[in-house]
């Protein structure tokens, strides 16, 4: 049986190393893909590995495995290190019979190794990308990333603040503007007054957060979040005197890339929840205390409404454009 070989950090995988890992295993019976990892990398070596699997699961011949990379030696010479890297390989994963790379490196690994090396578009001319150029400016190689790699790199927006300032007009809005997913404030679907119970709230926080990882998966580089946790134990306080823990774990399972905070400065538009019309400036400066607490970055969204499209399309446009 022929054992083939492709290693790679996989930082992440993209579809050029598909094309590469596609090529190899037409090649050989079996193909083994390494995924190396340090403490180090940008990206978590579990997150890389379980897109690995589930982007080769449709092939049986290949079979993906995980070493770390404690091994190597970056202050030595080149073709020491390479001398290394063989010895450490052929310990891992013994007979091996060709290697498939695209790299400079590969035909000195499989000389140390004593096996065939087959060289893969090393110009790069068939999928013109690398890792780092996706890491460095996912959007503009948007179509070179996989779909289930591509909720990793999609920027989380949240539009946050208090109640009646256009939120959900602006999410709905952008999203159909930016062709991508909004999520929107899951509490109206549970609850249709403000006499709920701490269960209540918590399955509200639970929904939220659920929603926004399932959204963020269809999601077109941006997804819009009308509303947050950060949100939910604010009015969960206010109604209920308290915060129960589990909103504060919710809480840490999202991060957002950039929060619009939404001044008070439109009319008040009653909808039959909203009950705090007095108490405006009073929520607004809670609302603001909170990220400032957290030390959360924000941009101010004020004017009418035209005047909020325009601001926050024109933030948005430099998120998307690297």
């Amino acid at each position: 049986m022929k054992r083939g070989l492709v290693i790679g950090k996989f930082m992440p995988v993209h579809e050029g190393h598909m094309a590469l890992i596609r090529f190899a295993s037409t090649r050989c019976d079996e193909l083994i893909v390494s995924m190396s990892y340090t403490g180090l990398d940008p990206i978590p070596f579990h997150l890389r590995f379980s897109w690995l699997k589930e982007i080769t699961n449709d092939d049986s011949k290949i079979k993906p495995e995980l070493i770390k990379d404690d091994f190597d030696d970056e202050s030595l010479p080149w073709p020491e290190r390479i001398k290394i890297w063989a010895c450490f390989l052929e310990k891992c994963y013994g007979v091996v019979h060709v290697i498939v790379s695209s790299e400079e490196y590969g035909p000195m690994l499989a000389a140390h190794m004593g096996v065939a090396h087959i060289t893969f578009d090393s110009k790069r001319t068939r999928v013109s990308v690398s890792a780092s150029m996706i890491r460095q400016q996912p959007f503009s190689n948007w179509k070179f990333i996989p779909p289930i790699v591509r909720p990793y790199f999609v920027k989380k927006i949240c539009l946050y603040g208090p109640e009646s300032t256009g939120k959900s007009m602006m999410s709905r809005y952008l999203a159909e503007l930016f062709q991508t997913e909004y999520v929107p404030e899951v509490a109206r679907e549970i609850i249709n007054s403000n006499d709920f119970t701490t269960d209540d709230i918590i399955k509200i926080g639970q929904a939220q957060t659920e929603r926004i990882l399932e959204k963020a998966k269809t999601a077109n580089k941006i997804l819009f979040c009308d509303t947050d946790l950060i949100t939910t134990q604010i009015y969960c306080r206010y109604y209920l005197g308290e915060v129960p823990p589990m909103l504060q774990e919710l809480e840490k399972q999202i991060t957002y890339d950039q929060y619009f905070l939404f001044d008070i400065d439109v009319p008040w538009v009653a909808d039959g929840l909203r009950d705090l019309s007095n108490s405006r400036q009073s929520m607004f400066d809670l609302f603001k205390s909170e990220l400032e607490i957290r030390h959360i970055p924000y941009l101010l969204v004020k004017g009418d409404y035209e005047e909020r499209e325009q601001f926050m399309r024109g933030e948005i446009e430099k998120m998307i454009h690297d």
